[in-house]
């Protein structure tokens, strides 16, 4: 009886080296597609940002024109429109032109 026989090395077994390869293929695709996805993440990101500081403005812009809205409903603002575009006054005014 032999003794001592010789250990096969375990890096000479086919099937361990191409299971070795494939998970290191598969690590690599891993990585560059996870930088990928990291890049369409930031963009995302920004578009978000963007969009949010356009609705906030929009915002803005709703309650500017529901303030203007009420406003032209006034008696203040009629009598202004009146005033500029027909040249009407209240009856208690005296209208001052100057001469030309």
């Amino acid at each position: 009886m032999k003794r001592y026989q010789k250990k096969k090395s375990r890096w000479k077994n086919p099937g361990i080296l191409a299971a070795l390869a494939v998970v290191l293929i598969l690590a690599c695709v891993l990585a560059v597609e996870n930088r990928r996805l990291g890049k369409v993440r930031a963009e995302y990101q920004r578009q978000e940002q963007e969009l949010r500081r356009e609705v906030e403005e929009e915002s803005q812009r709703a309650e500017e024109l529901e303030e203007y809205r009420i406003y032209v409903q006034t008696r203040e603002y009629i009598q202004q429109m009146a005033r500029e575009k027909f040249g009407l006054v209240n009856p208690d005014e005296t209208v001052v032109k100057p001469e030309n």
